[in-house]
């Protein structure tokens, strides 16, 4: 990976953009490959590199140098204010330039959702089964953090996000499509892009790579090369098949055991799905892969149980940012009392939301912040025979939200919180949202 990276930046005047994790480990990187004629960092903050060899540039206008410059590696998440073509420099990224030296061995996971419990759930079955495997990616893992831990035989699982796969031009060999849902509009602009932007996991693939994907996400004819398996809860044509709590693939089939795993609901069982589909395609016995999906934890924030109090079940979901995830919640836990919806207004359409809160029985429905109150003004304009909307609470924001639901919540039943919502602008992420949560249940 280094005589790949020096051979890149060698005589190059090279700009590291966005010194969050992934740019610092870029950084350090770049500096270790050496050969660079200047390395520069760019960020809106004002920040200081150790090596006093790195120029700096901050402030409002850090975007507006790129072509100062022969090669830029982009973090996540910036949004470039021209289409990259129209930029003199070459603009790539850590997760392109890792692609290109190890897409061999790489599994990557992308999905509107799922993709977090679908990429730990694999790696935790892989390394409980004794095989050599590295996790990497939108996990929270910079991909160049972990190079000294690959070895000639390493499967590497990456989760990928959107803003990974955004300007790739090097797709993994095995890609795993869980599905797309309307998200991220506010920086996409249009479904199209964002849907673009998934859809790279596989564009570039060869003719004996693989692809899964879920049936609804299907690439178009002559847009895929690579040898394709359909996954599907309804479609028993599906090379990969949920049916009830059964999965069948090829002349395999295997039954979940739902009693004995932590994963709760349809939606889990289908990521299970396409695990177990990959485990078959690397050769993993059943019987190791049971005994990695029982032993496997869920992820914090993701539909978590988290805890009793006053006889009630609390539900942390705060990784739910779109109708489908509130749905899926409600459905998978039993007796809910409770759900605790809103947050950032990012402009979604909430209409699939709305019609099945009007039909699911939940007896209190708990509206919070900007989303919040649009949902319940759309309820009260445009759906005159919404069932029963006395069950709605209008609340400022999550700390009413959660007072609101211990005086409301009947004892035996359960608490969920499931935003349907981004955090951004009231809390730092999901995460810190999920936490203030537990906190204002438990303290």
């Amino acid at each position: 990976m280094l005589k790949l990276l020096h051979a890149l930046i060698e005589q190059k005047n090279v700009l590291v953009l966005g010194y969050g994790r992934e740019g610092k480990s870029t950084l350090r990187r770049l500096l270790q490959a050496g050969g660079a004629a200047s390395v520069t960092v760019a960020d809106q903050n004002e920040v200081h590199p150790e090596d006093g060899s790195v120029s700096v540039i901050s402030g409002p206008d850090y975007l507006n140098i790129l072509d100062r410059y022969d090669l830029v590696f982009k973090s996540p998440g910036i949004v470039l204010p021209k289409p990259p073509e129209s930029y003199t420099c070459r603009i790539t990224s850590q997760m392109e330039v890792f692609f290109q030296a190890y897409r061999d061995r790489i599994i990557g996971i992308t999905g509107t959702k799922g993709k977090s419990t679908t990429t730990t759930l694999l790696y935790h079955i892989l390394k409980e089964s004794g095989r050599d495997a590295v996790l990497a990616g939108n996990i929270g893992i910079p991909a160049f953090d972990i190079l000294e831990e690959i070895g000639p035989d390493t499967s590497i699982i990456c989760e990928l996000s959107c803003h990974q796969l955004e300007y790739i031009h090097v797709s993994p060999h095995m890609a795993v499509l869980l599905n797309i849902h309307e998200e991220h509009l506010d920086h996409y602009g249009t479904m199209e892009k964002y849907v673009h932007s998934k859809q790279q996991i596989y564009l570039h693939q060869k003719p004996d790579d693989l692809l899964l994907c879920g049936i609804d996400v299907l690439p178009a004819k002559g847009t895929c090369q690579s040898q394709i398996y359909t996954v599907s809860d309804a479609d028993a044509k599906a090379d990969i098949c949920l049916t009830g709590t059964c999965i069948y693939f090829g002349q395999s089939s295997y039954q979940i055991p739902v009693n004995d795993i932590h994963l709760l609901g349809h939606h889990n069982h289908m990521d299970i799905a396409f695990v177990y589909a990959v485990c078959q395609m690397l050769n993993l016995p059943d019987k190791e892969f049971d005994q990695g999906l029982k032993s496997y934890e869920p992820l914090p924030h993701r539909l978590h149980f988290a805890g009793i109090r006053d006889g009630v079940r609390y539900y942390d979901d705060s990784i739910s940012t779109i109708c489908d995830t509130t749905i899926q919640a409600l459905k998978s836990v039993p007796s809910v009392g409770s759900v605790l919806i809103g947050g950032m207004d990012r402009g979604i359409d909430y209409g699939d939301l709305i019609r099945f809160l009007s039909e699911d029985p939940v007896p209190h429905i708990i509206l919070m912040e900007a989303t919040g109150k649009r949902i319940l003004d759309e309820i009260q304009h445009d759906y005159p025979d919404f069932r029963h909307p006395e069950r709605l609470h209008p609340v400022q924001d999550l700390k009413e939200a959660v007072a609101c639901a211990r005086e409301v919540t009947p004892k035996g039943s359960a608490c969920i919180l499931s935003p349907a919502a981004a955090s951004y602008g009231i809390f730092k992420n999901f995460e810190e949202r999920g936490d203030r949560f537990i906190q204002y249940v438990f303290s």
